[in-house]
């Protein structure tokens, strides 16, 4: 007689199938993946280690099971990924939210005064503008995106985690009211320069081009972003950018030239240059 198939094997199994394709931590990943075939949280996994499985759940955690192996992100899988503590919906249509950008949303939350106003640009899932709205009550969030289905996306995430934030779709500032002035601009945009794309991961290959494509040296949305930002940011007031390492010379040389009082760039927890903070004139 078979025996049966029950989650502690069942992850056994995948944690040696990912590890052999190559897949990043194999044990969280079958654990993952397992829990949303299961419709049930990780936790319950080990609770109920040896309860036999039916045939539809397996079925559905072998499918999840070879989707993983052929590339596709986990996050898109299940659906979510976790962000500054709280569940976010994530789909191909945006790009999946990294621990790294969690800097930049503390340093855009030191820099956001209470009852300040905050504005968020690429807002892909809103993670950025969803946490900061979440984090600092009382603040006035805008965020911006081109994409009409990455704003969908968005907007899901601020109903189910209850923040208020008001979405415009268009490039960059387009969308805004000539006049409006945010205490925080912050932006994670495309950065990654064109030549370096076929060489990224496979996973990050299935995230939009439109969200990882920086042009020629990867600052071609920064550019337009440093140099327009100014009349956008009240006195005193300071822009984010994520960015991509090459550019921790070049990012804060181009705020200077466009008129910030200061910026620097900033390194992420393993050491790499990650974003830029630049000051706006207290004088405007």
């Amino acid at each position: 007689m078979t025996e049966p198939w029950t989650p502690l094997k069942l992850l056994a199994w995948a944690q040696e199938w990912f590890a052999k394709k190559g897949v990043d931590a194999p044990r969280l990943t079958g654990e993952l993946l397992l829990a949303h075939a299961l419709r049930c949280d990780r936790i319950r996994l080990y609770l109920d280690f040896d309860k036999p499985l039916g045939d539809a759940e397996l079925g559905a955690f072998r499918e999840l099971v070879k989707r993983r192996a052929e590339g596709e992100p986990t996050a898109y899988l299940v659906g979510r990924r976790e962000f500054y503590g709280h569940p976010f919906r994530v789909s191909p249509a945006v790009l999946v939210p990294r621990p790294e950008t969690e800097l930049v949303v503390e340093a855009a939350l030191a820099a956001l005064p209470a009852g300040g106003a905050a504005l968020d640009l690429c807002t892909g899932s809103g993670a950025i503008g969803v946490t900061l709205a979440l984090e600092k009550k009382g603040a006035r969030v805008v965020a911006t995106d081109l994409s009409p289905s990455a704003l969908d996306v968005a907007r899901e995430n601020a109903a189910a985690l209850g923040a208020s934030v008001a979405f415009l779709q268009g490039d960059l500032f387009e969308p805004l009211t000539a006049g409006e002035r945010f205490d925080v601009i912050v932006s994670n945009p495309p950065y990654v320069p064109t030549g370096e794309l076929a060489g990224l991961s496979r996973e990050v290959r299935r995230e939009p081009s439109m969200a990882l494509d920086g042009g020629a040296d990867g600052l071609a949305l920064l550019r337009r972003i440093v140099a327009e930002a100014p009349r956008w940011l009240a006195p005193g007031g300071t822009l984010l950018l994520e960015m991509h390492e090459s550019h921790a010379e070049p990012l804060p040389r181009l705020c200077r030239e466009a008129g910030f009082a200061a910026a620097d760039a900033r390194k992420d927890l393993a050491g790499l240059w990650r974003y830029v903070v630049a000051v706006a004139p207290a004088n405007g």
